[in-house]
């Protein structure tokens, strides 16, 4: 079984080199982007497994970037995990209502992500 890719786009660098330690930690391939623009382009060059997707980023939104890979058919089937600082409830509907498979909300125990992003990953691996 090939080793499973997670993208990370996340523009705040305290926290994507935080994430980039604990993902690759558990096993995961990992890549990391900073802004919108960034992120698109790393999707459509070697799309990944799973997107860590932080809703607030430089160029484009998360949200805009999760409605694109849900309209694209080559993207479609990539798995979106939203992350946010902001407003709870309605920044996870906002998130989920675009197309995001699963949605936290900053500051999350690390323990939280792990499980989440492993059980999306393996969710996939038999369709």
């Amino acid at each position: 079984m090939s080793q499973k890719t997670v993208l990370l786009v996340e523009d705040e660098d305290n926290i994507a080199l935080a994430l980039t330690h604990l993902i690759g930690r558990a096993g995961f391939r990992l890549r990391r982007e900073a802004t919108g623009n960034a992120a698109l382009a790393a999707l459509r060059e070697d799309p990944p497994d799973l997107v860590v997707l932080d809703v607030m980023l430089p160029e484009r939104s998360g949200y805009e970037i999760c409605e694109i890979i849900r309209r694209d058919p080559d993207l479609s089937g990539i798995k979106v995990l939203m992350i946010t600082a902001g407003a709870g409830d309605v920044a996870r509907r906002k998130g989920l209502a675009v197309g995001a498979d699963a949605f936290m909300t900053k500051p999350f125990a690390t323990a939280d992500l792990t499980a989440r992003i492993t059980q999306m990953l393996g969710e996939g691996s038999d369709d």
